[in-house]
């Protein structure tokens, strides 16, 4: 699964980085602690949060992370979307709550044979 397929899967839209990246989703990690999620030893991790702050993306940044997914319709600052493309580090905004995005990438990623 690829960060256009996250954006498909959460009715989403990429407000930054590249549709066309093959970066695979390794482990999806919903938190809203930053600290938490600096404890998360996995590659290529798809950050679900409801932080809709730079603070979100630098994380992500630590910790390689694939990509962000900001949830219910948070208005998201310019400031994140700027480091956001400093960092290279996509960036999505669903409507979704993080519960029903959770179920929905784990019912795709059970499709593939990655659960």
């Amino acid at each position: 699964m690829t960060i256009s397929d996250v954006v498909k899967i959460l009715e989403g839209s990429l407000v930054e980085g590249d549709a066309m990246s093959d970066r695979a989703v390794g482990l999806p990690v919903a938190s809203d602690l930053m600290s938490d999620v600096l404890l998360v030893d996995a590659d290529d991790i798809l950050l679900l949060t409801s932080l809709a702050s730079d603070q979100s993306i630098r994380t992500a940044h630590i910790v390689g992370a694939m990509g962000v997914v900001v949830h219910d319709s948070k208005p998201l600052p310019s400031t994140m979307s700027e480091v956001a493309r400093q960092l290279k580090i996509p960036l999505v905004s669903s409507p979704l709550s993080k519960y029903e995005s959770c179920v929905r990438l784990h019912a795709a990623l059970a499709a593939e044979g990655g659960v």
